[in-house]
């Protein structure tokens, strides 16, 4: 039997959850929220892998695989000229009251709460 998927720790959720390319209409790749945090965290703030599981509270090699499937989903809307969603996945989102958080867990965000982090 599978171990149960262990929910990822999102600061909130992105601003924007839609991308599409000028003059194409209608094919995406679905981006889940923990992989768009996990892009977010590594390649936007600067977090390393080890980092980056830290405050998502989940495994290095299980962030390694979010943030590979990512970056696999975003090569192919860019190669192949389809839109990118984010939706859905298995995820928490921050109350800001973790100590490491208040939404400090993501370095442009220290010292803020989260609903002022993520506005």
């Amino acid at each position: 039997m599978p171990r149960p998927r262990k929910c990822r720790k999102v600061c909130c959720l992105p601003k924007f959850n839609e991308f599409q390319p000028v003059g194409r209409v209608g094919e995406y790749v679905v981006l889940t929220v923990d992989e768009y945090e996990s892009i977010r965290l590594i390649d936007n703030e600067g977090f390393s892998q080890e980092e980056c599981a830290g405050y998502m509270q989940v495994a290095r090699t299980t962030v390694q695989q979010i943030y590979n499937s990512a970056r696999s989903k975003i090569a192919k809307a860019l190669v192949e000229g389809v839109g990118i969603r984010i939706e859905g996945g298995e995820y928490t989102l921050c109350d800001g009251k973790e100590k490491e958080c208040e939404c400090g867990g993501c370095r442009s965000h220290r010292g803020k709460r989260c609903a002022d982090a993520c506005n």
